[in-house]
Parts: structure tokens; C-alpha cells; sequence
């Protein structure tokens, strides 16, 4: 699939009471190792641990409040419309509220898996993709350093090739990243302090 735009940003677009609502509503929640599929249904040894801290190392609580996706999915919309996507989706998966602290990273991945979710019991993911992935900023760029978002419109899996693009566009407080779930991506080591983001992924039936 050829694209126009890999991305689509809206800068300082969510306010920020409502950035540091969703903060203070993670902070609250029980906090858990960030997984990657690898790992998805493992009990995490120690060794597992340092095996899955190789590719992603954060910490990670889940929030599904409908106060959430009202903020966020119409930016999706326009995002999708705006960028010449015109994806079919329907529904958006539980939030990620994401910790990354002194020196932790998510190296390259992409969100998209190799096949549908098979979920016979729940329509709203059963034969559904990613297909629209999103990342809300909730940290002032004065309370960090290091934690950037960075996209490579290659495979870094498959090619030494790289055409990778700083996201600047995202570092203010409340803005919002748009891109499609098969993008890769990934978020550099925060060198001071803590950076606070929410990932919201949105599903819809495979492409025709």
C-alpha cells in the first residue's frame, strides 16, 4: 500500500486538564510490565523479563472510560479523512496509558498483527486489524528528556535502509499522532524524568 502520509498530527489539540485527568486516572490504576505479542499470554519469568526489555521496556495501565474515546476519536476521523486514508473502522480497543521512565524505550515495532483477532465471543474484535493507531502526548516536554517518537517508513526488520522521521510535531502537551497500524515506529530512551502517553488503537475488517 502506497501513502501519501504515513502520519497525521494535531498539535496541542486535547486541553490539558484533560491530559492531566488521564494522568491522574493511570496513576491510580494498577500498574503492569508493557508486553509485546511475544509475551502476550506468558507468566513472565525474570528471565523473560530481561528477554522482553531487549525490544520494550515501560509500564502500562488499561482504561476503557468513555470519557476517553469522546475526547479522542473524532480526531481520528479527521485524521483518517485528512490524510487520505479513508480506512473502514468501527471500534477502538481498551486505552493504553503508557510510563516511560529514566531509560525506558520501545524500540521499532508496528501495532498490526499477521492475521485477524480470532475472538468468536466478542463481534466488536472477532476477524478485525488495527488499522488506525493513536498517540496522545500527556507529559509537558519540560518534565522529560529523551522519549521521542520516531517513524520509519522502511522495514527495519528487513532492510538496513532507513527513512526514519522525528515526530517534533507531537512533543507539545496534548497533541496527537495518527498513523496506520502498520507503520513502524518506535519511542527512543527517556534520559530524564517521565513521559506519559496514551495509545489507542482502532479496529476494523481487513482490507478489500
Amino acid at each position: 500500500m502506497n501513502l501519501k502520509n504515513y502520519y497525521w498530527v494535531f498539535p496541542n489539540a486535547v486541553p490539558h486538564h484533560i491530559c492531566d485527568d488521564i494522568v491522574r486516572y493511570g496513576n491510580s490504576k494498577k500498574e503492569l510490565i508493557g508486553r509485546t505479542a511475544a509475551f502476550k499470554n506468558e507468566t513472565l519469568s525474570q528471565k523473560d523479563i530481561k528477554n522482553l526489555q531487549k525490544k520494550r521496556n515501560s509500564n502500562i495501565t488499561w482504561l476503557s472510560d468513555r470519557w476517553i474515546y469522546k475526547e479522542i476519536q473524532p480526531y481520528v476521523n479527521q485524521a483518517n479523512r485528512n490524510a487520505g486514508w479513508n480506512f473502514k473502522w468501527d471500534w477502538s480497543e481498551p486505552c493504553q496509558f503508557t510510563k516511560y521512565k529514566l531509560n525506558q524505550y520501545y524500540d521499532w515495532h508496528r501495532d498490526s498483527f499477521t492475521t485477524p483477532y480470532d475472538r468468536p465471543e466478542d463481534p466488536n474484535f472477532n476477524k478485525k486489524i488495527r488499522k488506525l493507531s493513536v498517540t496522545l502526548s500527556l507529559s509537558d516536554p519540560s518534565e522529560y528528556e529523551g522519549g521521542e517518537l520516531e517513524f520509519n517508513f522502511n522495514d527495519p526488520e528487513l532492510t538496513k535502509k532507513q527513512n526514519i522521521r522525528l515526530c517534533t510535531e507531537i512533543l507539545e502537551k496534548g497533541s496527537l499522532a495518527i498513523f496506520p497500524s502498520f507503520v513502524y515506529h518506535r519511542v527512543k530512551p527517556v534520559k530524564k524524568g517521565t513521559r506519559y502517553s496514551l495509545v489507542i488503537w482502532n479496529l476494523g475488517y481487513p482490507y478489500e
